[in-house]
């Protein structure tokens, strides 16, 4: 059954290589398909979008069998921490593993929060962050915290 509601996320040239890099670093993912920029501008490109020519325009992909669409455009648009996605956490482990692939601006870390190399927010929490907040004093814990550390909580 096709998903109601698919995140499309706008990347600045890259797409095509998020795509691939989520792909790599979430289990159970794949991309689905790729749709291309024409070639030539007798094909419909507009003047703004020549350097765009044959490269990737759309990427579906899934993640652990979320989907997702990445559209490779350009600079107009940012990502911001206004919008995030929450990567739910066995263990421990599956926290520093997520982290480790996902946090490459160290001054966004903030209470499991972070933001990976293309300026997508993640908010990688254990899957039972709601049992460890009604532990004493766990919310100013956890605001001192950059990753989460479970056994800190």
């Amino acid at each position: 059954m096709q998903q109601k509601i698919t995140p499309n996320l706008w990347f600045d040239g890259n797409g095509q290589e998020a795509a691939e890099y989520y792909v790599s670093v979430f289990p159970d993912s794949k991309i689905v398909s790729t749709e291309y920029y024409p070639n030539s501008a007798e094909e419909g490109l507009a003047d703004f979008q020549k350097d765009m020519a044959g490269k990737a325009l759309t990427v579906e992909f899934e993640l652990s069998g979320q989907p997702f669409v990445a559209i490779n455009a350009g600079p107009e648009f940012k990502f911001s921490e206004a919008i995030s996605f929450s990567v739910a956490c066995k263990d421990q482990d599956e926290i520093d593993y997520f982290w480790e692939r996902l946090s490459s601006v160290p001054e966004s870390e903030q209470c499991g929060w972070c933001k990976d190399r293309f300026g997508l927010s993640w908010q990688i929490v254990p899957q039972n962050m709601g049992e460890l907040m009604q532990r004493p004093g766990a919310f100013a814990k956890m605001m001192d915290m950059k990753k989460l550390v479970i056994e800190d909580f």
